[in-house]
């Protein structure tokens, strides 16, 4: 089910309505467990059962005494944390493994033995890869690594753990929350907020205005310049990337801007996952501020795990390389993503202030390229003075991109991304929700041609 979707726009407000007529916080778990249940399965029913299984894997054996050889408290006794917390991590990263990455591996193997000789006819899997498998098994990692550390009590409520497991609005694309954000807001009933509510829909028709009047904007574009940019000109191929660096921004925050709203009409806060992260100062400012929290699970459970920069600048410079390469291979099964980590691993000690959005757009090049070799040539032609030309694609677009800029500008002292000073006359509600309606009508009515969200795939 997407967001920008007329069933979205019925399954939302039923759910909200069944919510807030419940009593208890048993109850209003039950709606939003119920609720993400349709949400998920709405796409594919075997792929919930899947997702559902796993987490029944990790909740009993974290809860119930599951591969313990004596009786002890959950996760006391060294000779038993190792191999408890290992096979639920085997478990969660073996799935994702098989779903997501078993054929690139097998048939990249097969090239290897054939270059060195051996003829090798490696099998691969004809299954479809479950949306937001990445996400959902990052989350309950972290969940089960976060117990393991004494940092969060295992939950003795399966109801509200496969409820912070499945929420449906951070679900598919996250963002990726933690046990000790949501757990809590799950174990206490919440009561409704109008000014919650109101923060809510006013994210969610942000987000809408990103998705649909940007992103879907851009994409045909994107589309027609990565199809021929072995024709195309010089500045054709500028426009082209710099479309899909738009393209993937309203996509992605648009997305998240949705998922924080819709989560916010719950009560429920989950967190922020980009900070306008185009107007970044550095490369490190950068990554501060897109896909936060994919950024910060990395951190928490790679890079400070394999030393932080507590082990010399050599050993912090390999740490950051290995959170990037994975960073790329997280985002999909292609040498493209894994080239993009690594792009992104080498320039990020440059230090350039104003051109740090120029190195993120060529990054963003190779990550929507099909394979390397598309990369190689589209980068070549950016570069090429023998194309210069008039570019030959849509420009309507860059008015779009300026307005948006010209807003997340205007509000960057904002705490939350589309929020308005409630000073001078900005502060009459009957104006704002006039503009709110107006702006939705022209998501509407100028909104490209509806795409997937590009982070369903991952």
């Amino acid at each position: 089910m997407l967001f920008n979707t007329t069933t979205y726009l019925i399954f939302l407000p039923i759910v909200f309505a069944c919510y807030w007529t419940m009593r208890s916080q048993r109850s209003q778990n039950w709606v939003l467990l119920l609720a993400s249940m349709v949400f998920y399965g709405w796409w594919s029913v075997p792929c919930l059962g899947l997702m559902v299984g796993t987490c029944l894997v990790n909740y009993l054996i974290l809860n119930h005494g599951f591969l313990e050889t004596k009786k002890t408290c959950v996760f006391r006794g060294r000779s038993i944390i190792p191999f408890r917390v290992y096979f639920l991590l085997f478990i969660n990263f073996g799935v994702l493994g098989i779903f997501k990455y078993f054929n690139f591996f097998a048939e990249n193997l097969a090239v290897l033995l054939s270059a060195v000789g051996f003829k090798a006819d490696m099998p691969t899997l004809h299954i479809i890869l479950p949306v937001g498998i990445s996400f959902y098994t990052f989350q309950l990692s972290a969940y089960v690594i976060d117990c393991y550390k004494r940092e969060l009590r295992p939950t003795p409520s399966f109801v509200n753990f496969l409820t912070f497991i499945c929420f449906f609005p951070q679900l598919v694309a996250g963002p990726i929350e933690r046990g000790r954000n949501l757990l809590p807001q799950f174990a206490r009933k919440r009561t409704f907020s109008e000014t919650e509510a109101t923060e809510g829909m006013r994210l969610i028709l942000w987000g809408l205005v990103k998705k649909m009047l940007i992103a879907d904007n851009c994409a045909p574009q994107v589309d027609y310049v990565f199809s021929h940019y072995d024709t195309v000109s010089l500045p054709t191929l500028w426009l082209g990337a710099l479309y899909f660096t738009f393209q993937i921004y309203g996509d992605f925050s648009g997305y998240s801007d949705m998922a924080v709203g819709s989560a916010r009409l719950f009560g429920i806060h989950i967190t922020r996952n980009f900070n306008r992260p185009y107007f970044a100062t550095s490369l490190q400012d950068f990554w501060r501020r897109w896909h936060i929290t994919l950024m910060g699970w990395f951190k928490d459970y790679v890079y400070i795990p394999l030393g932080g920069n507590r082990k010399g600048e050599v050993r912090r410079r390999l740490n950051n390389l290995a959170v990037f390469l994975l960073s790329g291979l997280w985002h999909g099964s292609n040498w493209t993503f894994v080239c993009w980590g690594l792009y992104h691993a080498l320039i990020y000690y440059l230090p350039v202030r104003r051109l740090a959005f120029l190195f993120v757009v060529i990054g963003w090049v190779i990550f929507r390229s099909p394979d390397m070799q598309v990369a190689i040539d589209y980068l070549s032609g950016m570069f090429n003075p023998h194309l210069l030309a008039l570019p030959s694609c849509s420009k309507m677009p860059l008015a779009l991109i300026l307005l948006l800029m010209i807003t997340e500008w205007k509000m960057k002292d904002s705490p939350h991304p589309f929020q308005w000073k409630s000073t001078g006359w900005q502060s009459s509600q009957p104006l704002r929700f006039a503009l709110y309606i107006i702006l939705f009508v022209i998501t509407v009515v100028y909104g490209g041609e509806k795409t997937q969200f590009i982070y369903f795939q991952f």
